[in-house]
Formats: C-alpha cells, structure tokens, sequence
C-alpha cells in the first residue's frame, strides 16, 4: 500500500496538471481510506471538476469534497485617500 502522503501528493499533482483543474491552492489529506479536499474556489463547476480529478487520481479511496465556494465580485470605485 502507498503511503498517505505519497498519495496526497500525486493527488495535488494532478489537480495542478489536469487541463480541467489547473488549481494549485487546494489541500489534499488522506485519513485511512479517506480523502478530504479543502480550500476555496470561485465557482461550483471548479469545485465539482477538483472532485473528479481527485477520484480518478485515487480511486480506491473515498473523496470528501469540502472545497467552499467563494463570491468574486468585480472591484468597486477607486479609494481616494487625502
């Protein structure tokens, strides 16, 4: 069996590398035979797609997606300071 870690980081590597993903800011951790995602994206489908490369990475281990989706919005006025 392949230890945890090594298996974390073939994990994140493919979340960076997949031409779906290319995220870099997501943590992978491996409990037994557990994998959780955690961190922030802006949108659901992004969300979704890091859950599926994450399966497909690790088959035999079951994902838990605990990745947040987080609102961008567009920058408001500029602040002028005096």
């Amino acid at each position: 069996m392949e230890a945890p870690q090594y298996v974390a980081a073939r994990v994140q590597a493919a979340l960076a590398e997949d031409g779906r993903t290319h995220e870099l800011g997501i943590r992978v951790d491996i409990r037994g035979d557990q994998l959780f995602l955690r961190g922030q994206v802006s949108g659901a489908e992004q969300r979704e797609r890091l859950g599926l490369v994450a399966h497909e990475a690790a088959p035999d281990l079951r994902v838990h997606n605990e990745i947040m989706v987080v609102e961008v919005t567009e920058p408001g006025e500029d602040e002028h300071l005096d």
